[in-house]
């Protein structure tokens, strides 16, 4: 049986669709969810908060300004779901207003309450001491007032340029004469926006073991508080905040472009100048005041969000960094597999096994180890790699180096467009370039977004390759915070693949069939509708069949058209996708079948895992890749198989079996898009899919899977 395209266009109805920016919202908002948990420790809140905003941010800065490009460019034409550009801007701001007044009511009814029961006060002007004052106006004088700089509006200068994201101050002063101006004074960012204030008080607070606490002002209320130092000679009407938030996205013309790096450096420079999508102000700003900001920010009153509290709370992460491990979840350390100290080396460890890992219940020291010990071991000949967001301070790049310093073929790709990381990753890139290292920008048109490393090794039997393959970024930080899986093998076949995808990168080959691997943008779309449809084919002969799909996002409707299309023949379809789905489940005659649940916990859910039953051979692979038309379209990507069976088992139990069944973290998605939590009855075991695994990883006996058979050590 085959699946073909032009038949699956029959699902292609707007009832058979959720919006992908709505539903981004919902995800948004079950993170919202895991601040308001009362059983979640203290600081944790504040982180999820944190989160929240910060997201808030970034949807603003790409999605909803993509939106309004649209309307500019009078494009109304509505996508598959049925909505049009400005139907989605006005459903956005409808969920978006009453969020923001509940997470600020949230902030002042409970957070700060809690955090001052804990010693953790968050103060105001009106609430410090005369001598507390005075001690911090004389701060401000030495530390803060020779960092701002005020910027006048009149006839002869113009409206001050105001960056994204900055917060500033919309100030009102008055001459002797009577004239009125306005200024600008925007709140330097290489300060704390959290002010430590006990600290500038006492610099040593704590003394002969006294009980931890901690005082803070918001900077933008000292700063407030002493204005008037700015304006001399001057009477000093008032000042009030605001924040702005731009279009970030790129507009990268890259078949126009002779050299792509300088490229992608000059539309870094033009971001900053990308025209304002959101405007933020306080509750109190005068009517005046918010018209000559939307007159001169060249904005709509429906772009205007007004905040009752502290703009830009994703600064709230601050608190995070307390070092106060009760008001926070359980420290976890993750494991390290015995198996690698008991080899001789990591090359004899994976010719003897492939060897799974789960980050960050497993230990991302291996994977930094394998490219350390393939940089220093004289039998390795050549390294590839490919990164996409690799961090700061990386390692792996200091490796790398140290590779091309002893004279290896090091190649690396270095994808210059991964969003809000190109200033890194071209910083990276000439640091590589500088050591000898063979850097590649990618393909026209394309991202690439797989995550390979490739060593080649001299041995006693010839040249052997050696491979790592993962569902994540090679970024040890990251690594700590995302559930991702990846796997070492030397099995031929897959280092071929591997070998030759890198060929496909750095030369000119147009492979078009691979051994075990899947690309993108290849054949990976096709190759999915072709194990859904060997799932139907088993269905219809009724037998059991069963697809599970865990991933970030899914959103291409073709795939979705298929996952439809094998509901309605009896396929039992589950799937844990953590954030965007545009799939409409349990709807009569069309996803009866399909069963949706979103996973929110300590750690973002990242890693992709594609399980069919294949009637009893069971089949498990890992990707790089979400179900999206730009993963399966605009950018490389690998799907690659895990073989070993003892490794499937491994995965299938621990992982997503232990997933659907999570009654303290999921939320079940309904027909009509809203998502409720799936919580156990009375008689049934409560799990939690994050702890579950956090002490399987460090209780179970780790497993050794040997080629061709299993066996437990």
């Amino acid at each position: 049986m085959k699946l073909v395209k032009e038949n699956l266009r029959k699902y292609f109805v707007s009832d058979n669709f959720f919006n992908r920016d709505l539903s981004w919202l919902e995800f948004n908002k079950r993170v919202l969810e895991e601040a308001f948990d009362p059983a979640l420790p203290l600081l944790d809140k504040v982180k999820f908060i944190s989160i929240f905003f910060s997201n808030l941010d970034e949807f603003y800065m790409i999605r909803v300004s993509g939106l309004k490009e649209q309307l500019r460019a009078k494009i109304n034409e509505p996508t598959i779901d049925g909505i049009t550009p400005i139907d989605e801007l006005r459903k956005i701001e409808a969920q978006v207003r009453p969020l923001l007044q509940k997470i600020y009511d949230f902030w002042h009814s409970s957070i700060i309450h809690e955090l001052r029961e804990n010693s953790i006060n968050i103060t105001t002007i009106s609430e410090l001491s005369k001598t507390e004052l005075k001690i911090l106006n004389q701060y401000f004088e030495k530390e803060i007032y020779p960092v701002l700089t005020p910027l006048a509006f009149d006839p002869g200068r113009p409206f001050p340029y105001i960056s994204n994201l900055s917060l500033s101050f919309a100030i009102l002063v008055k001459k002797h004469s009577g004239e009125k101006h306005f200024a600008r004074v925007k709140i330097p960012t290489i300060l704390p926006r959290l002010l430590r204030i006990d600290k500038i008080f006492d610099p040593n607070p704590r003394k002969n073991g006294t009980p931890f606490s901690a005082k803070y002002l918001w900077l933008e209320d000292l700063i407030k508080n002493n204005l008037h130092l700015l304006f001399p000679g001057m009477e000093f009407i008032g000042a009030y905040n605001f924040r702005v938030t731009r279009n970030t996205d790129l507009e990268i013309q890259e078949d126009e472009a002779d050299d792509l790096l300088d490229l992608i450096e000059e539309n870094i420079k033009q971001r900053k100048f990308g025209s304002v999508v959101r405007l933020e102000i306080e509750k109190s700003m005068p009517e005046f005041m918010i018209d000559t900001l939307t007159e001169n920010l060249e904005i709509t009153r429906n772009a205007i969000h007004i905040i009752d509290g502290p703009l830009g709370l994703s600064s709230s992460m601050e608190l995070y960094n307390l070092p106060l491990y009760h008001l926070k979840e359980k420290l976890f350390n993750p494991s390290a597999p015995s198996f690698f100290e008991e080899d001789e080396n990591i090359f004899t460890a994976i010719k003897k096994r492939d060897i799974l890992l789960h980050h960050p219940y497993n230990s991302f020291s291996p994977v930094i180890d394998f490219i350390k010990t393939a940089s220093q071991d004289p039998d390795v000949l050549a390294i590839k790699q490919t990164l996409y967001r690799v961090g700061q301070n990386s390692p792996i790049i200091r490796y790398l180096i140290e590779a091309a310093d002893r004279k290896k073929q090091v190649a690396v790709l270095v994808e210059l467009k991964a969003r809000f990381d190109e200033e890194n990753n071209i910083y990276w890139a000439r640091e590589l370039e500088k050591a000898g290292v063979h850097v590649v920008y990618g393909l026209v048109g394309l991202k690439t977004h797989s995550k390979m490393t490739l060593v080649v090794r001299r041995e006693i039997d010839g040249v052997k390759r050696y491979v790592h393959l993962s569902t994540g970024n090679y970024n040890p930080t990251t690594a700590k915070l995302y559930t991702d899986i990846g796997l070492f093998t030397c099995d031929e076949q897959i280092c071929a693949d591997v070998t030759e995808v890198f060929n496909y990168l750095t030369g000119y080959s147009e492979q078009k069939n691979y051994r075990k691997l899947s690309i993108a943008p290849v054949n990976l779309r096709e190759h999915f509708l072709k194990l859904v449809a060997r799932e139907i084919k088993y269905a219809k002969q009724n037998k059991k069949a069963h697809i599970i799909l865990k991933l970030n996002s899914l959103v291409d409707p073709t795939v979705i058209a298929a996952l439809y299309e094998a509901s309605k023949n009896g396929v039992r379809i589950d799937l844990i996708i953590r954030g965007i789905c545009c799939l409409v489940p349990q709807v009569p005659d069309l996803s009866e079948n399909i069963f949706v649940r979103s996973i929110v916990g300590r750690f973002l859910e990242h890693s992709r895992v594609f399980y069919y039953y294949n009637n009893g051979n069971e089949e498990i692979y890992l990707s790089s890749a979400d179900i999206m038309q730009r993963n399966l379209d605009r950018r490389v990507e690998t799907t690659f198989p895990v073989e070993n069976p003892d490794l499937k088992k491994l995965i299938k139990t621990t992982l997503l079996d232990i997933a659907i069944k999570d009654t303290e973290k999921s939320r079940i998605l309904l027909p009509n898009g809203n998502y409720v939590r799936n919580r156990a009855v009375f008689t049934q075991e409560r799990i939690n899919l994050q702890e579950w695994l956090m002490e399987y990883s460090t209780n179970s006996i780790p497993i050794k899977i040997k080629r061709g058979h299993s066996s437990r050590k």
